[in-house]
């Protein structure tokens, strides 16, 4: 469960009781019971799960759907459409709790409601994002990168939470390299078993043959060209106001962007409602809606759990992809 104030508890509810995610996999929810009922009842749905306490666990998976009360909440203390210390800490403590049951093998992946920023803050203080409280909490030392997902298209980006005036001086060929190769494979870990990856420009017209600055020749077509001696079906680089138009008409499976807004404002003009963050790069997919905690409609019961419902698809999905080896041996 995310952040408590916002529309977290109410999609949390919605998500365990949709029938068809029922049937595609196995819940372990984690939160306070008490603020998972108040948001069944917020968005008007029944719940059936088996309880369970910290302490006293159930076999996992394969004792069904399974709430994990952590009983660490009262909802009277929240204070609806704030971020606040005890709403962070509440999201950072079941954030933690499933991220240990993934790296323990217990579960298979892990999504979250979303959460606020501001409030995780105040609760963990080096909370820069998602990628860096995984770090921390697992101590895991490989790659990670932020994903945003749509039905019909997958962005990635080279570099992410940092300064527009930072970006040109943290693109090399080998980051663009990296990250097309992370890209195809979360993209064949989702079902793209020959995945096509369209690769942006930095600067206006991709930089209009060295008109408008050199890294489009200098650094992103190289390491285009190296991905392609590997094998990989990429192309570009790409103007970046058509390349996603690009990417849809001619059948890319993912548009690898230079930076953060450069990817995402394309993906939530696409999808908003459906849109899907997931980080790649762990041994268990990690999946979240691409929206916010949603402050102005908290507590209403018109949540739309779309995006929240195609996350944990997406991590079903990638999660039983990764098993299906596994137990052929």
């Amino acid at each position: 469960m995310g952040d408590p104030a916002g529309i977290s508890p109410e999609l949390t509810a919605r998500l365990l009781a949709l029938p068809e995610l029922r049937d595609v996999c196995r819940f372990i929810a984690i939160g306070d019971e008490r603020v998972l009922r108040k948001g069944a009842d917020i968005a008007g749905v029944a719940l059936d799960l088996q309880l369970a306490c910290r302490h006293d666990i159930p076999d996992l998976p394969a004792s069904g759907h399974v709430f994990i009360d952590l009983g660490h909440l009262d909802p009277a203390d929240v204070t609806v459409s704030e971020a606040t210390l005890i709403g962070g800490q509440f999201a950072v403590e079941n954030f933690r709790f499933a991220l240990q049951l993934a790296h323990q093998g217990r579960c298979d992946g892990v999504c979250f409601t979303p959460f606020n920023k501001k409030a995780m803050r105040y609760a963990y203080p080096g909370y820069d994002d998602e990628i860096r409280f995984v770090s921390d909490v697992l101590s895991y030392p490989g790659k990670m990168r932020e994903f945003n997902v749509l039905e019909r298209i997958w962005n990635a980006r080279v570099t992410s939470h940092i300064p527009l005036s930072a970006v040109a001086s943290h693109l090399s060929r080998e980051a663009i390299l990296a990250e097309l190769k992370l890209t195809g494979e979360c993209l064949r870990q989702a079902g793209f078993d020959r995945p096509r990856i369209a690769v942006a420009g930095l600067n206006p017209h991709a930089g209009d043959g060295g008109s408008f600055g050199m890294e489009e020749i200098e650094v992103i077509e190289p390491a285009v060209k190296a991905a392609q001696a590997l094998g990989m079906d990429v192309d570009g680089p790409f103007p970046a106001d058509t390349v996603f138009l690009r990417g849809l008409k001619e059948g890319f499976h993912a548009v690898l962007t230079m930076y953060h807004d450069q990817g995402q404002i394309a993906m939530k003009m696409m999808g908003f409602d459906k849109g899907v963050t997931m980080i790649g790069g762990l041994p268990f997919p990690l999946c979240t809606p691409a929206h916010g905690t949603a402050y102005d409609i908290a507590g209403r019961g018109i949540a739309d759990v779309g995006a929240s419902r195609e996350a944990v698809f997406l991590a079903a999905r990638m999660a039983e992809r990764r098993r299906a080896p596994a137990e052929q041996m």
